[in-house]
């Protein structure tokens, strides 16, 4: 047994199967990829990884696991560490490309926990690769603590993201929610006790997601990045199978390298010489039954409006997220009775409903361009006139 010291956490143990888990090549290369991608370029403080936020996970199945046999807590704890192995460089701003070119996301790891050093470890714990894999994706009874509306990934990473971009909306009683969880009946539910601290985990994730997860300036960024990304892929300068298993230096160092247009990109990502808004509206602004339309159109409504306004296409980007349909329903047992959290609780049902308010779609584009951009935008995705909107250079 081995005690590391954490920022969020204090305190972490480390158990046989752990530590040799850990000093694996896929597990130390999750020190190279930033936890919130370019959000650094918004909160300086935002340079934590993936590798902490997995020990942070899975100390907090150690917390859960205290009850549970020593094999139900082996694999809980390894699919834990495990569970964001898979993510390419800088997290999920390079998920959607990675996914589209090879039908495969971070949760798809079966290979990588398979091939050596990680397989022969699994199974020196007499641990069935199967089973951490069903765990992870919360397939089975000990995985609906990992992939769940309530889940412990959410719980560490939304207190640790706090801490680091120094956003005061992370205050949650971790230790108390975790320890008010069970394994009832084989299905995870919430104690009573626990409703307060489950409430809290749902107001932080409501105030973290449009002031840091989507934050216009990450997006922007993080648009910029994968639009040079798929620059490269389309050129033959990248394979995305390849792309999959780089960290954040190497793809900087390819973008670095490699001439033209992703060149551009990554120069002014570093000076933070970002696109700006030519429009960034919200739900009340277009007709919400065209989203999916736009959003699927994304590459056409770029050209259409490139044309229009006579710039190259690749200096249009159009950002449309998917359409926010959260809901809560997590099981809490009251006296023997299971109910759902958004039924009983008047707060959670609230902000369910509220969630469309920090939906956003924007157009982005350089500063030179930003008025003619905004213009045409307005027109193709038929923007409702508001208050004129005015986006400070200051972003």
């Amino acid at each position: 047994m081995k005690v590391i010291r954490d920022p969020v956490h204090k305190t972490i143990r480390l158990n046989d199967l752990c530590l040799r888990l850990i000093d694996t090549p896929e597990m130390q290369r999750l020190r190279r990829i930033k936890q919130l991608g370019f959000s650094y370029l918004v909160y300086p403080g935002a340079n934590h990884t993936r590798f902490e936020h997995s020990l942070g996970v899975m100390h907090l199945a150690d917390i859960f696991s205290a009850n549970l046999e020593e094999e139900g807590r082996d694999e809980l704890m390894a699919s834990a560490l495990l569970h964001d192995v898979g993510h390419g460089p800088y997290s999920h701003d390079s998920e959607e490309i990675i996914k589209r070119y090879t039908r495969k996301d971070h949760e798809d790891v079966g290979e990588i926990i398979d091939k050596e050093p990680i397989g022969s470890i699994l199974e020196d714990f007499n641990l069935k690769k199967s089973e951490i894999l069903r765990t992870m994706g919360g397939e089975s009874y000990l995985g609906q603590l990992l992939n769940r509306e309530i889940d412990i990934d959410k719980m560490d990473y939304l207190v640790r993201d706090s801490y680091y971009t120094g956003v005061a909306y992370g205050i949650i009683d971790l230790h108390r929610l975790v320890q008010e969880m069970e394994l009832y009946r084989k299905r995870l539910v919430i104690r009573e006790g626990g409703l307060q601290a489950a409430e809290s985990l749902c107001v932080s994730r409501f105030l973290m997601s449009p002031t840091v997860y989507y934050h216009h300036v990450s997006r922007i960024a993080e648009s910029m990045f994968k639009k040079a990304l798929l620059c490269m892929i389309e050129e033959k300068d990248l394979d995305p199978y390849t792309l999959r298993r780089m960290d954040d230096y190497e793809i900087h160092y390819r973008l670095k390298r490699t001439e033209g247009y992703p060149h551009e990109m990554i120069e002014r990502l570093e000076e933070r010489d970002l696109f700006k808004r030519g429009i960034y509206v919200g739900m009340n602004s277009i007709d919400e039954k065209k989203i999916d339309e736009y959003r699927k159109g994304c590459g056409r409504y770029e050209r259409e409006i490139a044309e229009d306004v006579g710039v190259d296409e690749k200096y249009v980007i159009v950002d449309i997220p998917k359409y926010p349909k959260t809901q809560m329903g997590v099981p809490v047992l009251i006296k023997d009775n299971i109910k759902r959290l958004d039924d009983i609780s008047p707060l959670v049902a609230i902000l369910e409903k509220a969630e469309v308010s920090n939906w956003k779609m924007g157009v982005y584009t350089p500063k030179e361009y930003r008025e003619k951009v905004k213009k045409s935008a307005e027109e193709i995705f038929e923007v409702k006139k508001e208050p004129k909107q005015i986006f400070l250079d200051l972003d």
